[in-house]
């Protein structure tokens, strides 16, 4: 597979670093950081980002000057016309089993991970399979 661009958004700044070095030691992908909604807005419009790795629990992010969650911020990307075919996946370590779905339906979201990552290989083939198709 070609190498992707992917966009993650994350505000605990030592576990994004984390993850966007695990991801790009295992895989040939490029990971950009970013916890600023504007800036997610501005790279998804320009065709630099293949797929998106959101965090569900934001703190302080705001849109239009409202307070925002990862999944709204989903559910803003997939419904606007030049965003929509963007995958994302959402990430989280506060939802339960039972609340996947709505958040699912809420976000818009393409997949969803619990955090901590403990397999790096089983996101990888989510990313891979969701830029596929």
């Amino acid at each position: 597979m070609k190498s992707l661009k992917i966009l993650l958004v994350e505000d605990n700044l030592a576990l994004a670093k984390s993850t966007s070095k695990l991801i790009e030691r295992l895989s040939k992908h490029k990971v950009q950081i970013i916890d600023q909604p504007e800036t997610i807005f501005e790279l998804c419009m320009t065709d630099k980002v293949d797929i998106v790795i959101m965090d569900v629990n934001l703190s302080e992010a705001s849109w239009a000057d409202e307070e925002v969650s990862g999944a709204d911020l989903s559910r803003l990307l997939k419904t606007k016309p030049e965003t929509a075919h963007i995958p994302i996946i959402l990430l989280t370590a506060y939802a339960m089993a039972n609340e996947k779905e709505s958040l699912m339906a809420d976000s818009q979201a393409n997949e969803f991970l619990t955090k901590p990552i403990r397999d790096y290989n089983i996101l990888l083939e989510k990313i891979e399979k969701l830029v596929k198709n």
